[in-house]
């Protein structure tokens, strides 16, 4: 099987039976988790430590891949400018480590999975437009891989690779958009 496409989806408050009743309706074999931080205070279904035991109980497998986490501090080697468009400082900092070689791992091990299973990432934030996931997606995108957002049962979105981005090489860099003026 090849990665025809990759699935997005963001737990949020849903229970675990909400959980897979729609990534089931989606056909997804394998979760692959996301999070920098596996474990969630409010909503404990999703604690890592218990989380993979009750995917499998269902069928599901499940992928932890840290290179792909978020949270990631602002980079010392990357310009600033390299990746002007986010003015969320999170999505920017993403973008910096996107450029790196433990994200191209991460990205590899992604694609590899998706070769055998069908794969959805998973993070904590309902909406991908309020997760790193959107920056995953425009790196899939580049490789050529269709990625569809989850965003409830029966209804997701097809992702499109963000305007801003501009393509060097393997990689994305996100300008600040600039504006003429007099």
């Amino acid at each position: 099987m090849e990665h025809s496409s990759i699935y997005t989806i963001g737990h949020s408050t849903r229970t675990f039976d909400q959980f897979v009743d729609i990534v089931k309706g989606f056909a997804i074999e394998t979760v692959v988790d996301v999070r920098t931080v596996p474990r969630s205070r409010t909503n404990p279904q999703y604690n890592l430590d218990t989380f993979a035991q009750r995917l499998a109980e269902v069928g599901l497998g499940h992928e932890q891949i840290e290179q792909l986490g978020g949270l990631r501090k602002k980079s010392r080697s990357v310009a600033d400018e390299v990746n002007g468009f986010w003015d969320n400082r999170s999505f920017h900092n993403y973008a910096d480590y996107a450029l790196s070689d433990e994200f191209e791992r991460g990205l590899v091990r992604l694609l590899d999975l998706s070769q055998h299973q069908r794969c959805v990432i998973m993070c904590a934030e309902a909406v991908w437009w309020r997760c790193h996931r959107r920056i995953i997606a425009d790196y899939l995108l580049l490789r050529g891989v269709e990625v569809i957002h989850i965003l409830d049962k029966d209804k997701a979105n097809k992702a499109v690779l963000n305007p801003a981005a501009k393509v060097c090489g393997t990689t994305l860099h996100y300008p600040a958009v600039t504006t003429s003026g007099a």
